[in-house]
């Protein structure tokens, strides 16, 4: 893949079910200032693509979730496996839960939109994952082509939105004061928020993790990062600006209906005078739905490859197709997207989880690189991530003030639960690599 096939996965990945429907939860807890959570979360994840492009040229291999902390963690080669694999379990589970809520809101805004779809948000789930399945099992460049004309039809959609909220005098700049304070959680929830949010930049790090199938990945791997976060960051602030000056935290918890389609009660209630922008914010959420899950199950997929060519998860997973796709491991991750997109009613919970398990996995590989570049010397030609180890510092300790809020709340139960999970998943390890 060469620079902007990479720059449009990396933004189709990243443009998808959280600025469509997570958008509306951070408006609703944080109101107007849902706006600096979702610049917040930007600098955080920009950070994270950075230093994961850095590994990658250190780390030349795809399946970066497990290669990173596999060779930069643990001082032996088997305590690097299990850091990579606990680096892996979190990502797997996070992104199964994204596919998955993706999925949902596929059939949530067909529904909403046109009206033949009605009642039929499970099946419309189902169909579309399996979509997703078929996609992620031809060549991956042509996958990709498909992939850059969603991406275009997607960002097109949303100028449209954007542009006419501010010039059809439906905007208003009162409800932006008070800034902090409007949303359920009060003045911290902007930051309180920003974990939601990160998961709307998860796949700024598409092209470090298949860096294998990147040409001049030392140029194109950071290069599309950089390229990928300005475009799609430009398109966010946009679109929650203009949607916090249509639709106030009040209207949606009063609306709780609308909460995650908040693009389309905007444009259901303050653009009712152009009853076309419905269909096309249905539209564009669709696109920008199944962008995001045909990235992210490619990454899934080529993480658990990695895992398995280690011997860690089964052997069988590690093989590809004759498309030279991991058509067993997309299997894998298929089977549970598809039960839990059954059930939508576990919405938030859904989540909560999966904003978690990324929120770890991506405090593990920046803790790689700080360990990698004490033990390797970085390979000549090789990319370095600005600022030296104050990034990735930096990165590190946002992160965890922005969970403070939410631990603070009672958010401890949702831990509670994910520290079972990692152990179950430690187990399996054990169990996996005993005698090896």
């Amino acid at each position: 893949m060469g620079l902007w096939t990479c720059v449009a996965m990396i933004a189709g990945g990243m443009i998808g079910s959280s600025i469509f429907s997570l958008s509306g939860l951070t408006i609703l807890n944080a109101g107007p200032s849902a706006v600096l959570t979702w610049a917040l979360a930007a600098v955080i994840m920009l950070c994270y693509g950075l230093i994961c492009a850095e590994l990658s040229t250190r780390f030349p291999k795809s399946g970066g979730v497990f290669v990173f902390p596999s060779k930069s963690l643990g001082k032996s080669e088997k305590e690097g496996k299990l850091w990579g694999w606990i680096s892996t379990w979190g990502y797997i589970n996070s992104n199964i839960v994204a596919i998955s809520f993706a999925a949902i809101y596929v059939g949530t805004y067909l529904s909403v939109g046109f009206p033949v779809f009605e009642g039929k948000q499970v099946p419309l789930a189902v169909i579309s994952v399996l979509l997703i399945l078929l996609l992620n099992s031809i060549k991956f460049a042509l996958a990709g082509k498909v992939n850059n004309l969603l991406v275009i039809g997607l960002a097109v959609s949303m100028i449209i939105y954007i542009v006419l909220a501010f010039t059809s005098g439906a905007w208003d700049g009162a409800t932006l004061s008070p800034f902090f304070s409007q949303g359920a959680s009060g003045s911290t929830g902007f930051l309180a928020m920003v974990p939601t949010a990160m998961t709307g930049y998860g796949s700024i790090v598409a092209m470090a993790f298949m860096v294998s199938e990147v040409k001049n990945p030392n140029r194109n791997v950071p290069k599309s990062v950089l390229i990928a976060m300005i475009i799609v960051l430009c398109l966010y602030v946009g679109t929650v600006f203009a949607t916090v000056g249509m639709v106030t935290a009040g209207f949606l918890t009063e609306n709780p209906g609308m909460a995650y389609i908040p693009l389309y009660a905007a444009a259901f209630t303050k653009l009712a005078g152009f009853p076309w922008v419905s269909k096309l914010i249905s539209i564009a959420a669709l696109l920008a739905l199944l962008t995001t899950m045909l990235t992210v199950m490619s990454l899934s997929a080529r993480a658990i490859q990695a895992s398995a060519a280690d011997g860690i998860m089964p052997k069988k997973l590690a093989d590809n197709n004759g498309a030279g796709v991991p058509v067993y491991a997309s299997i894998l991750v298929t089977v549970p997207c598809v039960v839990i997109s059954c059930f939508p009613q576990f919405t938030s919970t859904i989540v909560s989880f999966g904003a978690l398990f990324a929120a770890v996995t991506i405090s593990i590989n920046i803790v790689s690189l700080l360990v990698a570049r004490k033990k390797f010397e970085l390979p000549e030609g090789a990319f370095r991530a600005p600022g030296g180890n104050l990034l990735p510092i930096v990165a590190l300790a946002l992160i965890i003030i922005c969970y403070i809020p939410d631990i603070i709340s009672g958010g401890w139960v949702i831990w509670a639960y994910s520290i079972a999970w990692y152990i179950i998943g430690v187990i399996f390890y054990k169990v996996r690599t005993s005698g090896k």
